[in-house]
């Protein structure tokens, strides 16, 4: 099947686009395009922090939490830097390398713990040791679901390490994917923000996924109010942007797109696993709007033939071999998946 269009099942994006609401505001906002987007910036700042029982200023918006991340980095690149100290980034491996970018874009060492060897999940006791062994700051970036794996980690042991852990050790937990998530035992870090269960948490996430937003660029990040005040003075002035605030604030109002957004992935979920286990391929339990699923094979051969036949998936992540991640679009472009996937398997490629 060669088609002039690719399916895009390869970025983790909403392929069901964004809500008639949003785009609607976004037009409607055209009249005030001349206006600073001050007065929206707030409203949106209000919003995030009712819906996650904050106070505002423990609100930080970002240009995409990818901006929130890195106002992390710098803050405590900036911390270490005045007293004296040395920063370290400690990241799973693999995870999404936006945490890995800033830290290296601005000299900042950055250590690799690899993930658990069977069921692919964060390794405790070596990240923990990374940082013990270390003397200045340390900052764990987790993202909870993780990408690319899709998995949630287990609440009561990270919830215990967090709590437990010195004060040069702070944890930036990206929770992109949380609205995805099934699986009861997860219990978010903006609770344990509220709870005060440490000072050294910041929680990041975004309008990128179940709000089909991804190029609006608008991520929040919350913590305790000095924290955030201290990250804020790191993110760019002005750096909402009209037409994104409006969109997401429509589409927060918006309930039945919500339903709907979610309705969707869940099912076109449903027909990615019926076919994963037909074929006998292992997948990990997804969490999120995208699954990692095993090929059998070479991933680098599976990405070119898959590409081949008009469909773009994710990557491949060392040090994972025999793994691929997959987007999981709307029901009916996981169907010509499917029937592509088949015929893989019907020439012994997968």
């Amino acid at each position: 099947m060669h088609t002039n269009h690719l399916l895009e099942l390869n970025s983790n994006e909403n392929s069901l686009g964004m809500s008639a609401s949003a785009r609607q505001a976004i037009i409607d906002s055209l009249d005030i395009g001349f206006r600073y987007p001050d007065d929206q910036r707030a409203k949106l700042i209000s919003k995030i922090a009712e819906i996650n029982g904050v106070a505002e200023d423990q609100v930080s918006l970002g240009n995409g939490s990818i901006e929130n991340v890195g106002t992390v980095v710098h803050m405590l690149q900036d911390k270490a830097l005045n007293t004296a100290q040395q920063l370290q980034v400690v990241v799973p491996d693999p995870t999404f390398d936006c945490a890995q970018r800033y830290a290296e874009s601005i000299g900042v060492a950055v250590v690799k713990v690899q993930l658990t060897a069977d069921d692919y999940q964060l390794d405790f006791h070596n990240l923990q040791q990374a940082a013990e062994e270390f003397e200045g700051i340390s900052l764990f970036y987790l993202c909870n679901p993780n990408n690319p794996t899709a998995t949630i980690t287990a609440t009561a042991e990270l919830k215990a390490w967090v709590k437990n852990a010195p004060d040069n050790h702070y944890f930036l937990l990206d929770e992109a994917y949380s609205e995805y998530i099934t699986d009861p035992s997860f219990e978010s870090a903006i609770e344990w923000v509220k709870q005060g269960l440490s000072d050294n948490i910041i929680v990041v996430r975004t309008f990128s996924k179940l709000c089909a937003l991804a190029g609006m660029r608008i991520g929040y990040a919350i913590a305790n109010v000095q924290t955030t005040a201290a990250i804020s003075s790191f993110v760019s002035l002005d750096n909402t942007n009209l037409a994104g605030a409006v969109a997401v604030l429509a589409t927060l109002e918006d309930q039945a797109f919500l339903q709907l957004s979610l309705q969707v992935t869940n099912q076109s979920r449903q027909i990615i696993e019926t076919e994963l286990e037909k074929l006998g391929l292992r997948y990990l339990p997804s969490q999120a709007n995208f699954i990692f699923h095993e090929i059998k094979g070479d991933v680098k051969t599976y990405i070119d033939r898959m590409r081949e036949n008009g469909i773009l998936v994710g990557r491949e992540f060392l040090p994972i071999t025999g793994y691929s991640r997959l987007t999981l679009g709307t029901p009916d472009e996981m169907q010509v998946f499917v029937k592509v996937l088949q015929s893989f398997r019907q020439k012994g490629w997968v």
